[in-house]
C-alpha cells in the first residue's frame, strides 16, 4: 500500500515548466498584522494607522508589504523548499497591488530552471510564483531559487536550464498606488524630515539600532507564515547537520532589516519591488541584526507626488554597520553579512 504521507518534493521530482498549485489559501486577519508588528517592531505608520492610510487615499490600512510577501511565500514551501538545503536568492519580486485585512491569498508556481550540483546529492530549482487575492487579481509575483536535496541519488541529472532574470524591475514597470495623495502632515506621522529629493546616489545610511533574534521570535514568525521548511523548525533534525541548529528563515532577517532601516528612511512608505537578494551567511537564534542601506538609483516617476529609490540593503549579524567597509571581496562576502538585498521603495516628493 502506498504511503499516505507526503514528504515534499526532492530535486528529482521537479520537472521543467510544470505548474504547481499550492494548497492552503490564507485569509489575512488583523491578528496577523498585530503579530507581525510585535515580531519586527516596525514603525511605518502606513501599516499601523488607519487614519494616516486613509489620508493618503487608501480605503483602509494596507497589510505590510513584507507580511503579505511572507504569507504568500509560505504557501510555496511545502511543495518547493520543505526539503531545502538553503533558500539561495530572489529576483523580479513585484508588489502589484495592496493587500488588505480580509483578503485571501492563493499562490501558484512554475518551474523555470533546474541544475543538479556536481556532488550529485542536491540541485538548484528556480520557480516563478504568483499570488492572487479572492478576486483572482495578482497581488505579488516573484522568482526564487532554492537548493533542494535529492532522495534517490541514482536518478539521472536533468538537462541544465538556468533562467535569464532581469537585474532589476525597471521604473516604468513599477505599480504605483492608486489613488495616492501626499500631504504636508506625512512627516508628522512618520517623524522623518527627508523626502525623495534629499537622497543622493552613492549615499550610505548606517542605521544605528540592532535587533536580537530570539528562538521564540523566529519560531513564531515562521509559524505565522506557515513556513514548514524543516531547517527552520525542526531542532532535532538540525542537530545532525553541519550547522547543528535551526537556521532563521531569511524572511525574518529581511523584515528585521526593513524595520531597522526606518531610522533614516522614515518616509519610504512602501516597497515596489525586490530586485534581487542573497542570504550571504546563515543566521541563528541569539544573533543581533544590524542594517545599512546604500542608494543605488533615484528615479522620477509618472506620479507627480512620488519618487522611487533603488536601495542596496545590507544585513549584518553581531557587528554594527560602522565597523564594516568591504561587504564583498573576490573571496566572497564578509562573514558577518547575512543579507544583500536590492529593493525599490516609493517615497513622497518634497513639497507635498
Amino acid at each position: 500500500m502506498a504511503s499516505k504521507i507526503h514528504t515534499g518534493r526532492f530535486f528529482e521530482d521537479f520537472k521543467l515548466n510544470e505548474v504547481i498549485q499550492h494548497a492552503t489559501p490564507r485569509t489575512i486577519t488583523a491578528g496577523d498584522c498585530a503579530m507581525y508588528l510585535a515580531f519586527t517592531g516596525t514603525r511605518n505608520p502606513l501599516h499601523c494607522s488607519t487614519p494616516f492610510a486613509q489620508s493618503l487615499g487608501y480605503t483602509q490600512m494596507p497589510v505590510d508589504d513584507l507580511l503579505a510577501f511572507h504569507i504568500a511565500f509560505g504557501k510555496t514551501v511545502p511543495d518547493i523548499s520543505v526539503n531545502a538545503v538553503a533558500n539561495l536568492g530572489y529576483a523580479d519580486v513585484r508588489f502589484l497591488q495592496p493587500v488588505f485585512v480580509g483578503d485571501t491569498l492563493t499562490t501558484t508556481s512554475t518551474v523555470i530552471g533546474l541544475k543538479q550540483n556536481s556532488s550529485g546529492k542536491n540541485g538548484v530549482v528556480w520557480v516563478r510564483s504568483t499570488s492572487v487575492n479572492q478576486d483572482q487579481q495578482p497581488v505579488l509575483s516573484w522568482v526564487r531559487w532554492v537548493m533542494v536535496h535529492k532522495k534517490n541519488l541514482d536518478v539521472p541529472a536533468p538537462e541544465t536550464v538556468i533562467p535569464e532574470l532581469p537585474a532589476y524591475v525597471e521604473a516604468q514597470q513599477l505599480r504605483l498606488p492608486e489613488p495616492f495623495t501626499a500631504h504636508h502632515e506625512i512627516s508628522v506621522a512618520t517623524g522623518g524630515r527627508y523626502f525623495w529629493e534629499d537622497y543622493a546616489v552613492g549615499e550610505r545610511l548606517r542605521h544605528p539600532s540592532g535587533l536580537t533574534l530570539n528562538d521564540s521570535d523566529h519560531t513564531m514568525a515562521t509559524h505565522l507564515y506557515q513556513n514548514n521548511a524543516r531547517l527552520h523548525f525542526d531542532a532535532h533534525l538540525m542537530q545532525s547537520t553541519p550547522q547543528g541548529q535551526r537556521l532563521i528563515y531569511g524572511g525574518v532577517v529581511i523584515s528585521a532589516c526593513r524595520a531597522l532601516s526606518f531610522e533614516g528612511l522614515e518616509n519610504a512608505l512602501s516597497i515596489a519591488a525586490i530586485n534581487g537578494g542573497t542570504h550571504a551567511n546563515p543566521s541563528y537564534a541569539g544573533d543581533t541584526i544590524y542594517c545599512m542601506t546604500e542608494v543605488l538609483e533615484q528615479w522620477a516617476l509618472p506620479h507627480p507626488q512620488l519618487g522611487a529609490l533603488r536601495l542596496r540593503m545590507i544585513g549584518l549579524k553581531n557587528i554594527p554597520p560602522d565597523h564594516v567597509e568591504n561587504i564583498k571581496t573576490s573571496q566572497g562576502y564578509h562573514p558577518n553579512v547575512v543579507l544583500d538585498l536590492d529593493i525599490t521603495v516609493l517615497i513622497p516628493r518634497k513639497g507635498n
